[in-house]
């Protein structure tokens, strides 16, 4: 009989620390914003109890990774300073070790908050810039945490200001394979690190749909692939929806990227994002496809 066509690596694990975390089946990754002006969720989880009860009700979704931001990377934030978002991530991250041994991501870009952050617990570092940063190679390399390294043309208060490239799949997936020899020749070995395309960060929505549609080439890098496209504006450029009314075109593009083999998805919606993908793992486990 013949099985569905796959990159999935079946036996693929993610070294994130003490923790050797099972890629085999798609995990989805919770976004816990604690910051005042993300442009989903802003100003709705950070204070603690509203951040903890946030991660409980995530748990009981069926969230596999939990990630921390404390800085807004939405197109045209401002940057936060270093003590403002360790004085945000800090007593979050803190708290939630406290009630959980789940994985919890750092969604930064300095080594600092880094280094900090996998001090008090964090297992894996979020970064929107691929540890381009001063430092921020050594930050990993030294707190032994697992890395998703992401593409990003320009940064986020100019990202969308007329994105440009020849061939966005092939650039993008150029830089992510220069972004992990960098890793590899710092010390950062390949069993710690996934990939993102990074959807919405400077692309247009031609550039996001052909991304999307080539998960596949970037498989061919032989690392797992994250895609965070949950409630993003370029569902709005497309189809008119906003921000609250983005979950069926968020859990589409989430199945989608599943079935051609990524391996986490960053969502909002922890429990709709569950489900969609179980489903899309039980067609791909029946046998012939038709």
């Amino acid at each position: 009989m013949r099985r569905p066509f796959s990159l999935r690596f079946t036996s693929m694990r993610l070294q994130l620390r003490d923790l050797s975390l099972d890629l085999s089946e798609p995990l989805v990754m919770g976004i816990l914003n604690v910051t005042p002006d993300s442009f989903s969720d802003g100003g709705r989880f950070n204070r603690i109890e509203a951040a903890l009860a946030r991660v409980r009700e995530m748990i009981d979704e069926g969230v596999g990774i939990i990630d921390v931001g404390g800085e807004s990377t939405r197109p045209g934030s401002p940057s936060v300073g270093q003590q403002e978002e360790l004085d945000r991530v800090m007593p979050v991250i803190e708290a939630i070790r406290k009630i959980s041994d789940l994985p919890i991501s750092i969604d930064t870009t300095k080594p600092a908050v880094m280094r900090a952050a996998c001090a008090a617990g964090a297992h894996l570092v979020n970064d929107v810039n691929g540890l381009r940063a001063t430092g921020a190679l050594q930050a990993v390399r030294d707190t032994g945490a697992a890395v998703c390294l992401m593409h990003m043309q320009g940064e986020p208060r100019t990202m969308q200001q007329r994105p440009h490239y020849d061939h966005v799949v092939r650039e993008v997936t150029e830089f992510l394979e220069e972004r992990v020899l960098a890793c590899e020749a710092a010390g950062v070995s390949r069993e710690r690190i996934v990939l993102d395309p990074g959807i919405g960060f400077g692309k247009n929505l031609d550039h996001n749909l052909a991304l999307l549609g080539q998960i596949r080439q970037l498989l061919r890098l032989g690392l797992p692939v994250l895609i965070g496209v949950s409630r993003k504006s370029m569902f709005q450029q497309l189809l008119g929806r906003k921000v609250s009314e983005r979950l069926p075109a968020s859990l589409a593009a989430a199945a989608l990227a599943v079935w051609q083999g990524a391996a986490i998805i960053r969502v909002h919606d922890v429990r709709a994002t569950a489900d969609a993908i179980r489903v899309v793992r039980a067609i791909q486990q029946s046998g012939e496809v038709i």
